[in-house]
């Protein structure tokens, strides 16, 4: 008996820790796939903004260029994935891009994301009393 309660006290300890499972960690950049199809030579800053967002990595040194990074971290080593896609320009129009992205993972997380409603809060009633 006691050696059962040892295993499942270790059990209980350990699936606490995060040893068993890893939440997968996604930063910078998830750019949509029809999106970035959308993307065309001759394009303004403006309209590449409107389809990617804002660049990732704003280098004073490079303003002709813009780089959209994504850094993918999943299972419980931590491997690390990182896809850079780079957009030049020559004056304010597009003249080429470069690079890769992760365009699957932008429909998956919209997927997988869970409400988070009954995690919150609730905000409690103002009913106040009157003077």
């Amino acid at each position: 008996m006691r050696k059962f309660l040892l295993i499942a006290a270790v059990t209980f300890a350990v699936s606490g820790c995060g040893i068993l499972y890893k939440q997968p960690i996604y930063q910078g950049n998830l750019i949509e796939k029809s999106n970035a199809d959308q993307l065309a030579v001759g394009q303004s800053k403006q309209q590449v903004v409107a389809l990617l967002g804002t660049p990732s990595i704003a280098d004073p040194f490079h303003a002709q260029r813009w780089d959209y990074t994504a850094v993918e971290r999943t299972n419980r080593r931590g491997t690390t994935e990182i896809k850079n896609l780079t957009v030049y320009f020559e004056g304010d129009v597009v003249s080429k891009w470069e690079g890769e992205y992760f365009p699957e993972n932008d429909v998956q997380l919209a997927k997988d994301v869970r409400k988070f409603g009954p995690n919150l809060a609730k905000e409690k009633k103002k009913g106040g009393s009157r003077r």
